[in-house]
């Protein structure tokens, strides 16, 4: 069957334990793009088993990094993808179609997400739409610390079949990611000007309303022991990244 007239971008940092799965999903596609932001493990040894252009650049930020990747896209098309994400056969068969059809500048992907090896279905988790899909020629990445997203100069819609996204592979791994990000998120929080009295009472509020919110309006109390580890391990990620925003206040 031929290609997928698509670019795949994947960037990397240590990403061993996920890297191979990543690009064996997608394969078939017509380029894949590697940006790797000098992995000190076999990262590398890796990725050069498979027809795969590797660009190595000094960490600017995931905004950034997933821009520069973008920019070596040599397709109309292009997928961003994280290497702890998965492209399923039906979705490829999808994203072909989509491209055929040239109806629209980007597609959202809904992700499968699993945590600790299970499919989480609710928690605010399923369907979880990304903007993965989109026209190169009429899309940028935003430049926001963390949670960084594409920003499409078009209509967009929405795709059916899921993509897979292996997040954590334990509550270890979250803790390590949370503690980051929490230091991302905290200089955003801290660029909007926001006063320390504000920021103790969002310290003080926010980690309850996201307990609350996930675990019963976004109904996880209905995926079990599973359910209340995201809703406190998140609860905890937004106590933190106030407290850091404090901290950085108080520099």
């Amino acid at each position: 069957m031929n290609k997928i007239p698509a670019s795949v971008t994947i960037i990397t940092k240590n990403e061993a334990i996920n890297i191979e799965d990543a690009i064996k999903s997608v394969i078939d596609f017509d380029e894949i793009i590697v940006v790797d932001a000098f992995s000190d493990d076999a990262t590398i040894e890796i990725c050069n088993k498979y027809p795969v252009k590797i660009y190595q650049n000094k960490w600017p930020g995931f905004s950034a990094q997933k821009q520069f990747a973008m920019d070596r896209a040599t397709n109309k098309w292009a997928l961003s993808l994280d290497a702890d994400e998965r492209i399923t056969p039906e979705l490829k068969a999808e994203i072909r179609e989509a491209i055929t059809n040239d109806r629209y500048s980007g597609y959202y992907i809904p992700r499968k997400n699993f945590f600790l090896g299970k499919w989480i279905r609710h928690s605010g988790w399923w369907p979880d739409y990304t903007l993965k899909l989109f026209k190169k020629d009429v899309s940028r990445f935003d430049d926001r610390e963390v949670h960084e997203k594409v920003i499409v100069n078009g209509d967009t819609a929405k795709l059916k079949n899921p993509m897979e996204h292996y997040s954590y592979r334990d509550i270890s791994d979250f803790i390590k990611k949370m503690d980051n990000y929490s230091i991302l998120a905290a200089r955003e929080i801290t660029a909007r000007g926001k006063s320390k009295p504000i920021l103790i009472f969002d310290m003080l509020s926010r980690p309850a309303f996201v307990f609350i919110k996930m675990f019963f309006l976004q109904k996880g109390i209905f995926d079990g022991r599973y359910g209340f580890y995201l809703a406190i391990l998140y609860s905890f990620y937004t106590f933190l990244k106030y407290a850091r925003a404090l901290e950085m206040k108080g520099k």
